[in-house]
C-alpha cells in the first residue's frame, strides 16, 4: 500500500494539489489535522480516499482525534498529536500505540518532518507543505507497506516541484538605467 501523509495545512492546499498531480499508484491519503475542511475538499478535488484526524484548530475533543488504521503491514494510529504533547516528546504516542496494538503512528501538529522508531513503533511526522517551520518550503511523507515491512520518505517540496531559477544578473542595473531617477 501506497500513503501519502500530510498535515496542517490551515486551509493552504495548492501545494497539496501540485504534489499529488506529480504522484502515481496512491492508494490512501492520510491528513492529519488542521483542518479537516481541507481533508474533505481535497477528498473532492483529487477524487480519491482521504482518511483524517481533528487537529487541535478544529474544535474540541472528539471521537475523530484518534483513528486507527488497518493496512497488510498492521494498525497505524492516527493523530494530530496535541492530545499528546509532541511538541515535548514522543513518548505518549509510543505508549499508546503500545496499548493500542499499532505498529506506527503518523502524527502532525509540530509542521517539523520527523521519522523515527522507538521501541519498535514507527513514528512519522510528516511536516507541513503549507507552513513549515523548519525553514524549509513544506514536506510531506510517503508510506509503503507491506505485510512484513513499513517504508517511510519525508519528502520536501522542493525536490518534487523545484524552484523557479532568478532572473538573469543585471535585471536591477537595466531597471535603474532605465529610470528617470538617474
Amino acid at each position: 500500500m501506497k500513503i501519502f501523509v500530510i498535515s496542517d495545512t490551515h486551509g493552504k492546499t495548492s501545494k497539496v494539489t501540485q504534489v499529488w498531480s506529480k504522484l502515481t499508484d496512491v492508494d490512501l491519503v492520510v491528513h492529519l489535522g488542521d483542518y479537516i475542511e481541507d481533508a474533505k475538499r481535497l477528498e473532492k478535488e483529487l477524487e480519491t480516499e482521504v482518511v483524517f484526524v481533528k487537529g487541535n484548530m478544529d474544535g474540541s475533543y472528539s471521537s475523530e482525534d484518534y483513528r486507527i488504521l488497518e493496512t497488510e503491514y498492521g494498525k497505524l494510529l492516527l493523530t494530530h498529536g496535541h492530545m499528546d504533547h509532541v511538541k515535548i516528546s514522543p513518548l505518549n504516542l509510543v505508549y499508546r500505540a503500545q496499548e493500542l496494538d499499532c505498529k506506527a503512528v503518523l502524527f502532525g501538529h509540530t509542521h517539523r518532518p520527523a521519522y523515527e522508531e522507538a521501541n519498535g513503533i514507527h513514528l512519522v511526522n510528516p511536516g507541513s507543505l503549507s507552513m513549515p517551520r523548519d525553514g524549509s518550503d513544506g514536506s510531506y511523507a510517503i508510506i509503503h507497506t507491506s505485510p512484513k515491512e513499513f517504508h517511510c520518505a519525508i519528502v520536501y517540496y522542493s525536490r518534487l516541484i523545484p524552484k523557479k531559477k532568478p532572473p538573469a544578473s543585471g535585471r536591477l542595473r537595466d531597471m535603474l538605467n532605465n529610470s528617470d531617477r538617474f
